[in-house]
């Protein structure tokens, strides 16, 4: 939230006045579990997922007694931030492991479109940051930071299928496997920036584009005039 507007990251943090709440994405988060569940049992017997055998990855789901803990929304992967003392910590979907010992960051999608599946529309760049946050969690978590986390993670695209020729109470699924390289050189100064920002009793100025201030500021006005005649 801090990247996509400080002002709303401030008021959610500092004055706990929080946006509006999203309907819960209950379907995504459906095909979430079946893909967590689907992957366990990989772990636990330490094979390879058909999609990755499908991609030709010499890869297997990491096995590790936190990986629970790693994916729990309300614990996830922490790291201690000394300078800040903040405790930053993220949830992830998935770590994988090559036969070198290293890991993959993992996160898994899901949608329902006719269009090529891919990273590139302006809306996805919350997609890359959230994969090189992760990546930055597990390079300076101390369970994780032992091993070396790679650049290189997947995004595992669930694309719910349309175009069949009945229902019959089933959701049909093509899966990608979507490659993607990070860079996690950003997250130390957003760290520092957000940090500074909750130490400010000045509220940040409003970003252009976010929708709650402008929503926020259209009220306002609205209010400030006394009626609807404003967009009369």
């Amino acid at each position: 939230m801090f990247v996509q507007c400080p002002r709303c990251f401030y008021l959610d943090l500092r004055h706990g006045l929080k946006r509006p709440s999203w309907p819960a994405f209950t379907l995504n988060s459906a095909v979430d579990a079946l893909l967590k569940k689907e992957f366990d049992t990989h772990r636990a017997g330490n094979t390879a997922h058909p999609l990755m055998a499908a991609y030709k990855l010499n890869y297997r789901p990491f096995a590790h007694s936190k990986m629970d803990q790693w994916r729990h929304n309300f614990t996830g992967v922490q790291v201690k931030h000394e300078v800040t003392n903040f405790m930053v910590y993220g949830a992830v979907d998935d770590i994988w492991q090559d036969d070198e010992g290293n890991l993959m960051i993992v996160d898994y999608k899901s949608t329902s479109t006719d269009k090529p599946i891919d990273l590139n529309d302006h809306w996805k760049a919350a997609y890359k940051r959230q994969m090189e946050f992760y990546q930055w969690l597990a390079r300076h978590n101390e369970e994780l930071g032992k091993y070396r986390v790679l650049d290189l993670g997947y995004f595992v695209y669930c694309n719910g299928q349309k175009d069949v020729a009945a229902f019959d109470a089933k959701l049909e699924f093509n899966i990608e496997l979507i490659p993607y390289e990070g860079n996690d050189a950003w997250v130390e100064d957003k760290i520092l920036s957000a940090h500074q920002c909750l130490s400010n009793d000045k509220i940040p100025e409003a970003v252009a584009d976010c929708e709650y201030c402008q929503y926020r500021q259209a009220a306002k006005t609205l209010e400030m005039w006394g009626g609807d005649s404003l967009f009369s």
